[in-house]
């Protein structure tokens, strides 16, 4: 499915997405949040752009645990902590790995999920990344397991990660800043919900 190498490729235009997307995810908290999801979030990738040229010829585990530190180092409020962790337990289920295939794949993204679980101390329907994230890993696990390529896999993820982040228009917040507005946030989409799905089409776009 992917090597070291595209990788690297892969977080560099996730961080093109993100910058492209700034000012969009900062409209998305303004509502609920602190205005400042998407900035935030781009000088976390700007930083993680940086670092990845000092890790051009490491493992997979490495590259990936290296963007989580430099997200938790530059990012501000919940998502720095957040995406952080994910991306570093994600590296710690792939490491050593210089090339996997779809199963490593799904299995980081399971471990990415319970990292943002434990750190957020959140479930399901709490209108945050969760609720894209939880939705695309089960249709990513369906469509592989019944035999789709990764491509088709990655579709069904991205389908499901967009609807789960239009879901949480529905859902009333009980964790994080948006916990603040109560039934007030009703109508917002997440702007983690939504960041994440931008980053898993860019996932999907790059393969």
């Amino acid at each position: 499915m992917t090597d070291n190498k595209k990788t690297i490729f892969i977080l560099q235009k996730i961080g093109e997405k993100i910058e492209e997307q700034k000012d969009y995810l900062t409209e998305l908290d303004q509502p609920i949040g602190d205005s400042d999801h998407g900035i935030n979030l781009a000088r976390g990738f700007k930083a993680v752009s940086e670092k990845l040229a000092t890790v051009q010829d490491k493992d997979i585990g490495t590259i990936l645990k290296t963007a989580g530190m430099a997200l938790v180092s530059t990012v501000g409020g919940a998502s720095g902590p957040l995406y952080g962790s994910a991306y570093m337990k994600m590296g710690m289920a792939l490491n050593g790995k210089t090339e996997i295939g779809m199963d490593d794949f799904l299995k980081g993204m399971d471990t990415a999920v319970e990292a943002v679980m434990q750190r957020g101390k959140a479930v399901a329907e709490e209108a945050t990344m969760l609720d894209a994230m939880l939705p695309a890993v089960a249709a990513m696990k369906e469509a592989a397991a019944q035999g789709a390529d990764a491509k088709a896999v990655l579709e069904a993820g991205c389908r499901a990660s967009w609807a789960g982040a239009e879901h949480t228009k529905d859902l009333v917040a009980t964790k994080g800043r948006a916990s603040y507005v109560g039934e007030r946030g009703l109508g917002h989409q997440d702007p983690g919900a939504t960041s994440f799905s931008f980053m898993l089409e860019t996932v999907k776009d790059c393969l």
